[in-house]
């Protein structure tokens, strides 16, 4: 095997992977999606009712979801759920909550700093370090074009 070519090692793995199911797999992807974001609308109301306006609500319902993230993947809830919902759990917020929490769980028997610290932002450090990059550009071509006219 170590002697493949890149086609035969294309052909090898062809052979070993299972066939995806893409309809079941879009369908769980859109019903888990959804609920997550039914239950950030109803956070949104919840904070709403307790007073606080839109821009604070939207807020508040964030952090939430980051908390529920959070807590379900120290539970060992969230995995089983992004088993099930694939990128419909991964691309809301709380997917981001679950891909810093999960590694600084992973890595905590290695300490504070070496394990936790370090590898917390192991998966979503790139996309904060991408995001923050493509917000400035975006700032700055923005800037730019209001001052052409």
């Amino acid at each position: 095997m170590v002697n493949m070519t890149n086609a035969e090692y294309r052909e090898y793995v062809k052979r070993k992977s299972p066939p995806s199911a893409l309809a079941a797999d879009t369908f769980r992807a859109f019903v888990s999606g959804g609920v997550i974001c039914i239950i950030g609308q109803l956070l949104l109301k919840l904070w709403a009712l307790r007073g606080l306006d839109s821009e604070e609500a939207a807020a508040a319902a964030s952090v939430t979801l980051v908390f529920i993230g959070a807590a379900l993947t120290a539970l060992g809830i969230y995995d089983r759920l992004a088993k099930f919902g694939g990128a419909g759990t991964l691309v809301p917020i709380t997917g981001f909550a679950n891909s810093v929490a999960s590694p600084a769980l992973e890595f905590k028997s290695e300490g504070l700093v070496t394990g936790t610290a370090v590898k917390m932002f192991t998966i979503a450090g790139p996309v904060i370090v991408y995001g923050t990059v493509a917000s400035v550009l975006y700032g700055l071509v923005l800037v730019l074009l209001e001052s052409l006219g």
